[in-house]
């Protein structure tokens, strides 16, 4: 693999050059986020907002104000009254395994050859920093020519999205005390996504226009402990393990949501495979379908079905040591029509009655935003069709129900268009290396997300 860690891949004086440095320059500031604030390396968040703001001066003049703790919300003033929008990042990442095997340090911010092409690389290129950057670049670039949007535009960037933290309650609240009604939110989420779905060879310009619930939830065991050469029957460590395994049995009703049964729409002409007969008779044969979709793969299995993964488990410090308790994490992804009742009653019914249910941390599906059909148009989403038609030709955009949980869920409260969409080109081994090893971004895709953030700046009339 060769590197170009000195010479710039496309000159200096390209327009958005500056994107590729600034996203290579935040990689290296390891802003990760813990539950635990004392663990929260609160300099390296400073040094990041000041990156940002020396590589960004122009957007940085405008009206900033900074939501504790490492937040910040930006204004830029439009022409008109009009409703603004609110753009959306977060400038945190998760933490890095110790034994990963990375072929580039995470916080490296290499810029290296990839199979897929020249990439930046390092933990937040793709989730989040890559879309601050490229929003950022769009802004300070459009400054710089003299552009005044024609409604306000608000930047939110946040700070602990990858711990459900507070920074975006406190967007939305400073926002609401100041009067701003969204015409719209966009937040990261969906993409250019190829090889998402099974038969369809076309990339899908994925928005997500609702997400799945997210909830935390703690299995804990407990029994009495000892040593490990007098093990007595059915002890913490095998309840807990016999808990998980039924779990992982666990049949969940399969559905098909109303953005799902769009999305399947506009995949129809696209469509191979065993799916192509049953489109057009999604209403009949939703079970059916639902089914294919479940079997098909591991994320279309999640676009139909609340999904449960097992995350974390812990029982004795020691090889030889009978644990008095034992615990397993659970995350639970809760599909439109679900409940957290609902899926904690489930649970409740499929283990030992003796294994305690603790639910650490709930959030309920959020509600689903307007988007475009053959029936009906809506403006905003329009807008984002249109937008991703003129950066992405070749991609058929589309609704869904994105799976993972953004602070853009916080933004229902003043907004009834919230949607979920980043506009760069992801292959399916590329969107496996978020949260996991590798993570990276080519220089392209990048130059693209530019590119589209500014043509939709310039076209909000």
């Amino acid at each position: 693999m060769t590197s170009s860690t000195t010479e710039h891949p496309f000159g200096s004086d390209h327009p958005f050059a500056r994107a590729v440095d600034a996203l290579r320059a935040v990689v290296r500031i390891p802003t990760i986020s813990y539950r635990d604030d004392e663990r929260i390396d609160a300099a390296a968040f400073e040094r990041l907002l000041t990156e940002l703001a020396e590589r960004f001066p122009r957007a940085h003049a405008l009206d900033v104000t900074r939501i504790e703790p490492h937040a910040l919300l930006v204004r830029w003033a439009g022409e008109t009254d009009a409703d603004p929008i609110v753009l959306m990042a977060h400038l945190d990442v998760v933490p890095v395994d110790g034994d990963a095997p990375w072929t580039r340090p995470p916080f490296g911010g290499d810029l290296a050859d990839a199979p897929e092409g020249l990439c930046v690389w390092g933990r937040g290129t793709l989730d989040d920093k890559g879309s601050a950057v490229a929003i950022l670049t769009a802004v300070e670039t459009l400054l710089e020519s003299g552009y005044t949007p024609a409604r306000d535009v608000w930047l939110s960037f946040g700070c602990n999205e990858e711990v459900s933290g507070d920074a975006a309650p406190r967007a939305v609240a400073t926002l609401r005390e100041r009067g701003v009604t969204p015409w719209f939110v966009l937040d990261e989420g969906g993409a250019i996504a190829s090889g998402a779905f099974p038969g369809v060879t076309a990339p899908i310009g994925v928005v997500g226009v609702a997400e799945k619930g997210s909830t935390m939830i703690e299995l804990v065991a407990r029994g009495g402990g000892g040593h490990g050469s007098t093990p007595a029957a059915n002890g913490p460590a095998v309840r807990i393990a016999n808990a998980v395994a039924a779990l992982d049995r666990l049949s969940l009703p399969r559905r098909v949501p109303a953005p799902t049964r769009e999305l399947l729409a506009r995949l129809a002409p696209h469509l191979g495979g065993p799916l192509h007969p049953l489109v057009g008779r999604i209403v009949r044969a939703e079970s059916l379908v639902a089914s294919v979709l479940a079997r098909a793969g591991a994320e279309t299995r999640a676009i139909v079905q609340t999904t449960l993964a097992f995350t974390t488990l812990s029982a004795a410090d020691g090889m030889n040591v009978i644990p008095t308790t034992a615990k397993a994490g659970v995350n639970a992804r809760i599909l439109p029509g679900d409940t957290v009742a609902d899926i904690v009653a489930r649970i409740r019914r499929a283990i030992d009655d003796g294994v305690e249910i603790d639910v650490v941390e709930a959030a309920e599906p959020s509600a689903v935003s307007p988007y475009s059909t053959a029936e009906v148009t809506d403006p905003a989403f329009a807008l984002l069709e249109s937008v991703i038609g003129e950066i992405f030709p070749d991609a058929v955009p589309s609704p869904y129900v994105m799976m993972a949980a953004t602070d853009s869920r916080h933004f229902t409260e003043i907004c009834a268009r919230v949607y979920r969409f980043s506009p760069f080109r992801m292959s399916r081994e590329q969107r496996a290396t978020i949260h996991s090893v590798d993570e990276r971004i080519t220089v392209d895709t990048l130059l693209e997300g530019v590119g589209w953030y500014r043509s939709l700046l310039q076209r909000l009339g």
